[in-house]
């Protein structure tokens, strides 16, 4: 005859998913929050802008509004690869010395930083 603690052990607990349970919640929760569209940036990519703009804008409530808004005028406008791919060159750009000549010359990265220029100035004009 089983004891009162197998009778428990089978029973389950219910804090205790099974596994097609917690994949189902899994899948309802990602459902939930929306698709992900092809331009969405990275929390991270988002801080980080963010904090940049702040520094240069002040860290004022009403700075973080503005550099917000910044960065979402510009995620509507370049996919977050190209954006990466702007900012990588416009960087390199900085560097002295043989290395960032690559990036200064040749019109296709003029062409990526010039988009994000762009995208940068109608920013500025919608959020500042």
């Amino acid at each position: 005859m089983p004891s009162e603690h197998d009778a428990r052990a089978r029973r389950p607990s219910p804090t205790r998913r099974s596994p097609v349970a917690w994949i189902l919640s899994l899948a309802l929760a990602f459902a939930a929050a929306g698709p992900a569209g092809a331009n969405e940036y990275p929390t991270v990519a988002i801080a980080d802008y963010v904090f940049g703009c702040m520094a240069s804008n002040g860290q004022t409530r009403r700075a973080l509004e503005q550099c917000s808004c910044s960065i979402d005028v510009i995620a509507s406008i370049l996919p977050y690869e190209r954006y990466v791919e702007a900012e990588t060159i416009a960087r390199m750009r900085q560097v002295s010395g043989e290395k960032g000549t690559v990036f200064r010359g040749g019109a296709r990265f003029k062409d990526i930083v010039a988009d994000l220029k762009r995208a940068q100035v109608e920013a500025e004009l919608r959020c500042f």
